[in-house]
């Protein structure tokens, strides 16, 4: 199986208010990240992690990595610095891109942390997963919620754990239209 998550921020204090996380501590949002992943990846699946994993965090990126199952794929973000430069954490990961193209389901799937306005395979329906956007609702989430073939696959909008690429579709429907509900409502 494969899977996709972005914008864990392992560690990172700040992030539960920037993105309102519902945990009450930095260590329950890591413990719960943890427990949700493990819950649902095997050692045999393969896991996109679409940037930021660990941010400004007192522990190492490897110290999460070693408990978290599947084969993971890191999709460089722009707070990864500290994870690649790492050597103990790069031996955690199957691969390391700036961005990838691969098959799921029979589908092209580009992989950016970043969200970008052309990929490969978009006009024949190929996806392209991204993160970087958290659950910001501006001009780049307004022009990438056009494409119902562009999916977030940041962790806050799917539930806190790695998700299918059927999964980010549902989660990310959903999410545009409780945006576009909250936006006809303000």
């Amino acid at each position: 199986m494969i899977y996709y998550i972005s914008d864990t921020h392992f560690g990172h204090r700040n992030i539960l208010k920037m993105d309102g996380r519902p945990f009450s501590t930095i260590e329950e949002m890591d413990d719960e990240l943890i427990q949700r992943w493990n819950k649902r990846v095997t050692n045999e699946d393969d896991v996109y992690i679409l940037g930021d994993f660990a941010f400004r965090n007192g522990k190492t990126a490897s110290w999460y990595l070693k408990q978290l199952k599947g084969r993971k794929h890191l999709i460089i973000g722009n707070h990864d610095q500290v994870t690649i430069q790492d050597k103990q954490a790069v031996e955690y990961f199957t691969s390391i891109e700036k961005m990838s193209l691969i098959n799921d389901q029979n589908q092209t799937v580009s992989l950016c942390h970043f969200p970008v306005a052309e990929w490969n395979g978009k006009r024949r329906g190929g996806y392209h997963v991204f993160g970087h956007l958290h659950c910001r609702r501006d001009t780049v989430y307004e022009f990438m919620s056009q494409f119902n073939n562009a999916l977030n696959a940041g962790c806050m909008i799917n539930g806190y754990r790695p998700v299918t690429l059927d999964e980010l579709m549902e989660n990310n429907l959903r999410f545009r239209q409780e945006m576009h509900k909250t936006v006809s409502e303000e």
